[in-house]
């Protein structure tokens, strides 16, 4: 048990480290797509695209992390993006730093 939280909560610190949010990904687009569609717009360090155990399929969403800023900038600047005929939701990241958080949590 305490393995599995422990690597649940290395999950939720690890995305924090991702500049964008995606959602309503289609169930046939895989991680390997979506890094090629957000390559366009800069270079992608990683996408991370967590699966259901259950089921099997992915959960519809991912998290992207681009090399830098104005790479970030490129996507946002485009109206809407459409994958498979579906149109993907994007929301960036807040990057927090270190004391802020330690500020928020006096």
């Amino acid at each position: 048990m305490a393995a599995a939280s422990a690597a649940r909560a290395a999950g939720r610190r690890s995305r924090r480290l991702f500049d964008i949010f995606v959602a309503d990904v289609p169930w046939t687009v895989s991680s390997k797509e979506l890094k090629e569609y957000f390559s366009q717009f800069g270079s992608v360090q990683r996408c991370q695209l967590p699966f259901d155990k259950d089921t099997g399929f992915h959960r519809r969403y991912c998290w992207i992390k681009f090399s830098t800023p104005q790479d970030v900038q490129n996507v946002f600047q485009k109206d809407s993006h459409v994958l498979e005929g579906a149109k993907l939701t994007l929301k960036q990241e807040p990057h927090r730093r270190y004391s802020q958080r330690k500020n928020q949590s006096e």
